[in-house]
């Protein structure tokens, strides 16, 4: 879709990487793999026709796509799909930031060794792509997360922390990683799970906040420079 302003009915749906069949997480979907682009309008009969469902699971879902902060309504205008600029990536990572160390504290006092040789899998695997398919190393890079929050006691936590990754996620698969960010990601996993394996929990979240902080600072930088450029680019 390229027009920003509203979308065309034509747009075949994605068969593949779709979370499930629920009409909230096919929107939510599309939104995050940036089939529906920045401000675009998403009128609740189209979005009906396309997704081949009634219009009240629509409502239902853009009022839940509304909670997260993904859709925006505005008076005689409907919804729409809100713009990742600066304040939403900083402020989406900050919950990640906060919500983190309370579920690696968790893994680090539960974790066996065959829970550290998953996590070293998931790393080797990360270490053997090195960056070459973005969309594969945000996928594993999550895995490497996730494995040590799933099985958390605290589900709700654990259910807003995977909606506030997944947005980071689908951002970050957008912007190009320079290679000292490669190194200290990488780096930072290695030494996550060294501190993990010798059981040093203060070691453990003190790599885990550098990690998680650099993380959204990173991207909060690059979206600086984009947005500059950007105007730029209007300004010529």
């Amino acid at each position: 879709m390229k027009n920003s302003s509203s979308f065309s009915l034509s747009i075949e749906k994605e068969e593949t990487g779709t979370p499930s069949d629920s009409v909230y997480e096919r929107i939510r979907h599309d939104i995050l793999s940036d089939v529906f682009k920045a401000n675009s309008r998403l009128k609740v009969s189209e979005l009906a026709r396309l997704y081949e469902t009634s219009t009240n699971p629509i409502r239902e879902a853009l009022q839940q796509l509304r909670g997260e902060g993904l859709v925006i309504f505005a008076p005689n205008q409907g919804a729409r799909v809100r713009p990742i600029d600066m304040d939403y990536v900083r402020n989406v990572a900050e919950v990640g930031y906060l919500l983190e160390p309370y579920l690696m504290l968790h893994f680090i006092e539960t974790a066996s060794t065959d829970d550290i040789r998953k996590l070293e899998t998931i790393q080797e695997q990360i270490e053997a792509l090195n960056f070459t398919d973005v969309h594969l190393h945000t996928n594993l890079n999550h895995q490497f997360h996730e494995f040590m929050y799933e099985h958390h006691y605290n589900q709700v936590a654990f259910k807003l922390w995977k909606q506030h990754r997944e947005i980071i996620g689908s951002i970050s698969a957008r912007i190009p990683i320079a290679l000292s960010r490669r190194e200290a990601i990488l780096n930072e996993h290695r030494a996550l799970i060294a501190a993990i394996h010798s059981q040093d929990t203060e070691g453990a979240l003190n790599v885990l906040k550098l990690h998680i902080g650099d993380a959204g600072q990173y991207l909060v930088d690059q979206l600086r420079i984009k947005q500059a450029r950007d105007a730029r680019n209007r300004s010529n």
